[in-house]
């Protein structure tokens, strides 16, 4: 019996080279879908280079709150018009030194910016740094999709896996703690469960958790990659860059096609 899984690339409108090599797979069939950054000023450019898979593949957003310009410029989110680093924004937010207004006016930028440059609404979300399990975009959530119809999906709490990375792991698995469970009661579809977390900066480690996912990921589990090319652009927005060439190259491969084949599983096309 053939079972399919998801494969997920983030990061899409991060950069061209980014936005080329998930193109590139998805018109290989090698992912499911992606999920689109809309922040950048080549966003207008990238959405409409992914608009014709709209319905083919699953198209949602990476909701951004850190490491990036602020849509919405200045405020307590972001002071100098910069989105903080992660280690400067949850506990902040908890503490109520960053208004929870300010951030859930910047998702509802973000959102907006997805809705305009694609004409519908996101088919899941998810986010950068795993920042939709903080409870304050759980919040902005329940208030942005209060009619069931119009609910998007929604990436679920990670799975254990390898131990080299149990502690980052569980760090993300802490601040999702609840959040499969008070989503769903909410309302919410989730994908589940989350792998594919491994250290980056490691690229040989991505094949064996590639691997791994192929052979036991449950039926509709969802695996994260960070597949793309390495453009000026990228080198000036983000420290993820060489490996995602290596993702690129083996979702590319012959040797993953048929280590899909031996394994009876199919990436699921589009929802599912």
């Amino acid at each position: 019996m053939t079972r399919r899984i998801r494969l997920i690339a983030d990061d899409y409108g991060l950069a061209p080279g980014v936005c080329a090599g998930i193109l590139d797979l998805l018109d290989r069939g090698r992912l499911t879908g992606t999920s689109c950054m809309t922040g950048f000023p080549e966003w207008p450019d990238a959405a409409a280079r992914i608009k014709r898979l709209c319905g083919r593949a699953a198209i949602g957003l990476h909701l951004t709150l850190t490491d990036q310009p602020a849509v919405t410029g200045k405020s307590s989110l972001a002071p100098e018009g910069r989105l903080p680093p992660l280690r400067s924004l949850a506990l902040p937010v908890l503490r109520g030194r960053i208004d929870a207004r300010d951030v859930h006016a910047e998702l509802d930028a973000q959102f907006s910016r997805f809705v305009e440059a694609l004409g519908r609404k996101p088919d899941f979300i998810d986010g950068h740094q795993h920042v939709h399990f903080l409870p304050v975009v759980r919040g902005w959530l329940r208030s942005r999709f209060p009619e069931a119809a119009d609910r998007p999906m929604l990436r679920g709490a990670p799975a254990l896996g390898d131990a080299a990375v149990a502690a980052k792991i569980a760090a993300i698995a802490a601040v999702a703690a609840g959040f499969n469970q008070s989503m769903q009661h909410a309302g919410f579809a989730v994908w589940k469960p989350l792998v594919g977390i491994y250290d980056w900066r490691q690229p040989d480690k991505f094949r064996p958790v590639l691997e791994a996912a192929v052979d036991a990921l449950p039926e509709h589990g969802l695996f994260m990659c960070h597949p793309g090319h390495v453009d000026e652009t990228l080198r000036a927005r983000d420290p993820m860059q060489g490996v995602r060439e290596v993702e690129f190259e083996v979702l590319a491969s012959d040797a993953f096609g048929a280590s899909l084949a031996r394994a009876g599983v199919e990436i699921m096309d589009g929802m599912g």
